[in-house]
């Protein structure tokens, strides 16, 4: 009797986790219609960037997502929502996205990370042993 019990409290349990954590088969399905949409604004994103920009300006810009991959999203978004709005005149060319992204430098503070040595701790350290001499 107590194995039955034991064994319909085990199967509330996983039924109840399954729900929270979200492994039943509904969750999944939400899950790949979302991957969907989000593969499909990037290929609409990307669409647009070709159509905008010319292939050095695009070869910069994919330089730029490889050392920096949020600001080359920052800029991707700047580019697509100008077009969208009308601000583009004609295409991008290598010379105007460095002019964009030089004033995106301006706007945006550098994070500065310095690293300090503390040497006088060092070297008290090394005269406070004694060396048995």
């Amino acid at each position: 009797m107590a194995d039955d019990e034991l064994s319909a409290i085990r199967s509330q349990r996983l039924a109840e986790m399954q729900q929270q954590y979200g492994s039943g088969p509904e969750q999944k399905q939400q899950a790949e219609a979302q991957e969907e949409r989000r593969q499909q604004q990037e290929e609409m994103k990307n669409s647009i960037l070709a159509q905008i920009m010319d292939q050095s300006a695009r070869a910069r810009l994919n330089t730029l997502k490889l050392s920096k991959p949020e600001k080359a999203q920052m800029v991707e978004q700047m580019i697509v929502r100008m077009a969208q709005m009308g601000q583009l005149p004609g295409k991008i060319d290598d010379a105007q996205l460095v002019q964009l992204l030089e004033s995106l430098n301006k706007q945006m503070p550098r994070s500065t990370s310095a690293v300090k040595f503390d040497r006088r701790r060092a070297a008290l350290d090394s005269d406070d042993e004694d060396y048995g001499l």
